[in-house]
């Protein structure tokens, strides 16, 4: 429920609605997934809300959540949008060892 509703915000873009249902969710002591948290930062990303779909990545890497590549590309594209592509060598969750490993042949 919580997944389709943040989904309907991503394609609305609905970036602050995203968020309180991410928020409801800790409220509720919902876990929130991979997928969820990667549209709500994808989200707040074409919104123009960065700093916040950054938050979201910086929570949810801290909570040990298994990110993938999905919600690598939101915070990039999050730094590109905000045109801050400086920062990216600041965040320490995109400098990490929570990266996922490439699954692409070498």
């Amino acid at each position: 429920y919580f997944q389709l509703c943040v989904s309907a915000c991503v394609k609305g873009g609905a970036w602050p609605q995203a968020l309180h249902i991410v928020s409801e969710m800790a409220l509720r002591r919902v876990e929130c997934t991979a997928i969820t948290c990667s549209a709500a930062m994808s989200a707040c990303e074409k919104g123009g809300a960065w700093e916040h779909a950054l938050q979201l990545f910086d929570v949810a890497s801290l909570s040990k959540m298994q990110l993938d590549t999905i919600a690598f590309g939101a915070a990039i594209s999050a730094f590109e949008k905000g045109g801050e592509w400086e920062e990216i060598g600041r965040a320490p969750r995109l400098n990490s060892s929570h990266r996922p490993l490439s699954r692409m042949p070498s």
